[in-house]
């Protein structure tokens, strides 16, 4: 999907596509540029631990000239019987903030998801940020220590997909 000027005034146009596993290192590299050495040693890596994730969830933005500017990733997990997408991480280079992209990479990517016969997706991060997306704090649903509560939020992809499922978030895989 094209996205012609993303943030008002700029002649960026994006190609926002699902990722590839050619485009693997390449995000890995954008990530550690966007975010703090140790980004690996947060809990939520653990539950990424040795999972894949979502193939056609997980996209790249790319500039006319095939320049990576951001990127979104989603893994599978449990929380008791059911399950969620795990959104994150999602970046945009520190070059292209403020262009859109961000959004671009969420909105597209969660309309794609429930076809997919996904409902329900959390993440942790800044609830001011993430609520313009239609995210909300999850009082019953537990990230692996030491997540701060308060920002581990869901958005329902099918109304009511949150009702009743609390617990501890686990891996996938266990």
């Amino acid at each position: 999907m094209r996205h012609n000027n993303l943030r008002p005034g700029t002649d960026a146009l994006y190609h926002l596509t699902p990722e590839t596993p050619a485009d693997h290192w390449e995000v890995e590299a954008l990530y550690d540029t966007c975010f703090a050495p140790g980004r690996e040693a947060l809990s939520s890596y653990r539950l990424r631990d040795d999972v894949p994730p979502v193939q056609g969830l997980s996209h790249v933005a790319r500039d006319d000239a095939g320049i990576l500017a951001g990127a979104i990733r989603y893994w599978p997990v449990r929380i008791g019987s059911d399950t969620a997408l795990l959104l994150g991480p999602v970046a945009v280079h520190p070059t292209r903030q403020g262009e859109g992209i961000g959004r671009a990479l969420i909105e597209q990517s969660l309309d794609r998801a429930p076809p997919m016969v996904w409902a329900r997706v959390l993440l942790v991060g800044d609830a001011p940020y993430y609520s313009r997306f239609g995210f909300e704090l999850l009082k019953d649903v537990i990230m692996p220590p030491p997540t701060n509560p308060e920002r581990v939020l869901g958005r329902a992809l099918i109304p009511g997909a949150w009702d009743g499922v609390a617990g501890e978030v686990r891996r996938w895989a266990d």
